[in-house]
């Protein structure tokens, strides 16, 4: 009796994966054909002696070189505890936007496990590390300005974070932080790194997180949260005042949000897997300025390179498009081309 209970819920198991394998991506509607983007190949043109990581954060200087955070040997975790000691190699590579060369390199022994990066209007780099709990403020050439939490001590205080995701700072200098993994919530710090307020916790309702994965600030002040499990992009005012979301049933995992040159602008990138653990491809999206999708590529078209999955983007001054895949270990740049 026990084999045939064991023997139907194998077959019960098989169809659903099979159900959810052989079911198609939905797509989104009323797309922008006027606005076309093709993958560069050959890009960037790294050292083969290098060791590429998942490149999990990524930004733009003030030159226009592409900033990548990565974690060179250093894997995930699935089972157990974070590493404890710091990455050998650089884990911040400058990257001529153009050309796809290392223009500079840092960042050894001092990570853990690296994960979101920005750069501000002054060429500092901001990074967070999910396994010291720290965010991080370094000048262009890696000294480091500030650092916030405690290492290696998760907390939900003024003082501690718990794998924060991401960091979006704001013209005034003020900063956000999306203390994502452990704590949904956002901490808002003034620009000497001083706490203001916070707001959100464990949620689907409006100002709820399921994992605030990535965060951005627009012209206006007001702050955009990929709240990745919950497949949405939710807009706050400065002080945390909720505004509205964008949400679309095609839509997978919204990981990261980012802006044009404009600020005014919106981009995001999604995942779609199966458990985490088979993933069926990455878009990335283009809105306008009502938050209806304007444009969007990946896995539902209009590229025919490997499934990706897309942790981080950019957008450089001509809106060519540069993402982390944490999948295939790579950093794709994706041009824009005109429409004839």
């Amino acid at each position: 009796m026990v084999k045939k209970i064991i023997y139907c819920l194998l077959i019960l198991t098989g169809l659903f994966c099979a159900a959810y394998f052989l079911q198609p991506i939905k797509k989104g509607k009323g797309l922008d054909s006027s606005v076309k983007y093709e993958l560069v190949k050959d890009w960037p043109n790294l050292p083969e002696e290098l060791i590429l990581g998942n490149p999990t954060g990524i930004g733009i200087d003030t030159s226009q070189n592409i900033v990548v955070f990565h974690r060179a040997n250093r894997d995930w975790p699935l089972f157990g505890s974070m590493p404890d000691k710091p990455i050998q190699h650089n884990t911040i590579l400058i990257i001529d936007k153009d050309n796809g060369k290392i223009v500079e390199s840092w960042g050894d022994n001092l990570l853990i496990m690296p994960h979101g990066l920005k750069v501000d209007h002054e060429n500092n780099i901001w990074v967070t590390d999910v396994g010291l709990h720290q965010v991080f403020k370094f000048d262009h050439n890696g000294k480091l300005l500030m650092k916030l939490g405690e290492a290696k001590v998760a907390g939900s205080d003024s003082l501690h974070f718990d794998k924060p995701t991401d960091i979006a700072i704001a013209d005034d200098g003020s900063f956000y932080v999306s203390d994502g993994y452990g704590n949904s919530r956002i901490i808002k710090f003034s620009a000497s790194g001083a706490y203001l307020t916070e707001w959100g916790r464990k949620g689907d309702k409006p100002g709820e997180f399921n994992i605030p994965h990535g965060i951005t600030v627009d012209s206006t002040g007001n702050i955009y949260v990929a709240d990745r499990e919950n497949n949405r992009i939710q807009i706050f005012d400065p002080n945390g005042n909720y505004i509205k979301q964008i949400s679309n049933e095609s839509f997978g995992a919204i990981g990261a949000v980012g802006l044009d040159k404009s600020k005014k602008k919106l981009f995001a990138v999604d995942d779609v897997s199966f458990l985490k653990l088979k993933h069926r491809g990455a878009d990335v999206f283009i809105f306008d300025t009502m938050g209806r999708v304007q444009t969007r590529f990946g896995r539902s078209g209009h590229y025919d390179g490997a499934t990706s999955w897309y942790h981080d983007l950019v957008v450089d001054k001509d809106e060519n498009i540069y993402v982390g895949d944490i999948l295939n270990n790579t950093i794709q740049k994706f041009k824009k081309v005109p429409v004839n």
